[in-house]
């Protein structure tokens, strides 16, 4: 029987792509020993050592959704992660599944990952917080973190910091704001139809104004 974990980094980011992951094993026994915890709580050194034994014991996927691909979906972002999750189970046909649901309703977020993933004998367990409870989603969580730390560093190499991409983050925000102030345009490593983006393009919009008068 195989097992698989899968989790996103990147949902509520509103500076480069959202990055779902996931890892199969034959025996999640198998993930013992390892430290494994919820990636957010792991150095950065940590997780780029976790993440290279992690893919080299065991198979795992990725699915990467740029920006454009997440401003032009038609569904909500919820319905969006879990085709996602989907696609990422697909590739891995497991039989049992293990996501970190991102509704509110962890049962309704698994039930439409399951109809997504098209796998009719999968089973699917769907909790909220489950990197934190279930070792193979804390794998998966690695897997996503590393690989869209990656991502967010080359792009940093393209604009200049983009801190972690996130609106709760100082950097993210000057950067955005200087970017819109110089171009007149939020970059194209940004999710347009973000809130934190209409928000900056109205406030630079009016200091602009300001300035003017």
């Amino acid at each position: 029987m195989s097992i698989c974990g899968v989790d996103e980094a990147g949902k509520g980011s509103v500076l480069g792509p959202m990055v779902t992951a996931g890892v199969l094993v034959a025996d999640a026994a198998e993930l013992e020993g390892l430290g494994l915890r919820d990636s957010k709580q792991l150095t950065p050194h940590r997780r780029e050592e976790l993440y290279g034994e992690i893919t080299h014991r065991w198979k795992t996927a990725a699915v990467i959704r740029t920006p454009a691909e997440i401003d032009s979906r038609t569904g909500t972002m919820n319905a969006f992660t879990a085709s996602c999750h989907a696609a990422v189970i697909r590739s891995l046909t497991p039989d049992i599944a293990y996501v970190d649901a991102c509704d509110v309703n962890a049962a309704r977020f698994g039930s439409n990952v399951r109809e997504l993933a098209g796998l009719p004998k999968l089973q699917i367990i769907s909790e909220h917080k489950a990197d934190d409870t279930f070792l193979i989603v804390g794998a998966a969580s690695i897997v996503a973190k590393v690989t869209r730390d990656r991502l967010v560093d080359e792009l940093s190499k393209e604009f200049g910091n983009l801190g972690s991409g996130y609106p709760s983050d100082p950097a993210t925000i000057r950067f955005l704001e200087k970017y819109i102030r110089e171009h007149g345009y939020p970059p194209s490593c940004a999710r347009r139809t973000w809130k934190t983006v209409d928000e900056i393009i109205a406030r630079v919009s009016q200091q602009s104004l300001t300035d003017f008068f």
